[in-house]
């Protein structure tokens, strides 16, 4: 065998193994929009639904837009039952998906920072604000117009939202009853 022909052997070998490889991303693609389709037929998502959602996106190196946007879609889906992971996921999974997996990593540019208020509106939900509040607390840099976005967003009367700032506040309460309790020298009663 000439080197002429070595030389094609190795091209298809190469080109096979590349389109094994682009075959095997395609199919874990597919096994993520599958998954999420299939909990928005099934109008729940479970704590072992949120596990195979972590290992088939999250663990192979990130969400594609598509995948992201289905997850805001089963997220604005009112008539879904979620369980209790559903929200740390969420907002880990979209974060990382912002701030993260696109480059330069750190950095919400415009058309980011549009495209996550644009899906937290159409939320209008607790999990779509605390996405945007740690979209803001985990980039190094976002357009200037971003935190009051979200400033703004913050003081809406999204479903759940009055009922996070109660209890923010009561747990603030609670902790300068504590404080006022340590440092007096005479009992204080907390409410």
């Amino acid at each position: 065998m000439g080197a002429l022909a070595h030389l094609q052997d190795y091209q298809t070998n190469q080109t096979s193994q590349t389109l094994v490889r682009h075959e095997a991303e395609l199919a874990r693609l597919d096994m993520g929009l599958n998954t999420i389709n299939r909990l928005m037929r099934a109008h729940a998502v479970t704590t072992a639904d949120v596990a195979i959602l972590r290992a088939t996106l999250l663990e192979r190196g990130g969400l594609t837009r598509d995948e992201a946007d289905a997850l805001f879609s089963l997220e604005c889906a009112r008539l879904i039952t979620k369980c209790e992971d559903w929200g740390p996921f969420f907002i880990e999974a979209i974060t990382s998906h912002v701030v993260w997996d696109t480059r330069p990593t750190g950095v919400i540019n415009e058309s980011q920072g549009e495209w996550v208020v644009q899906w937290a509106d159409r939320a209008s939900s607790v999990n779509g604000l605390a996405v945007l509040i740690n979209v803001l607390s985990e980039a190094q840099r976002v357009p200037l117009w971003f935190l009051a976005a979200v400033k703004s967003r913050a003081a809406r009367n999204w479903p759940g939202v009055q009922s996070v700032r109660d209890a923010a506040k009561a747990a603030a309460d609670l902790a300068d009853c504590v404080l006022a309790r340590c440092s007096a020298e005479q009992p204080v009663a907390c409410a």
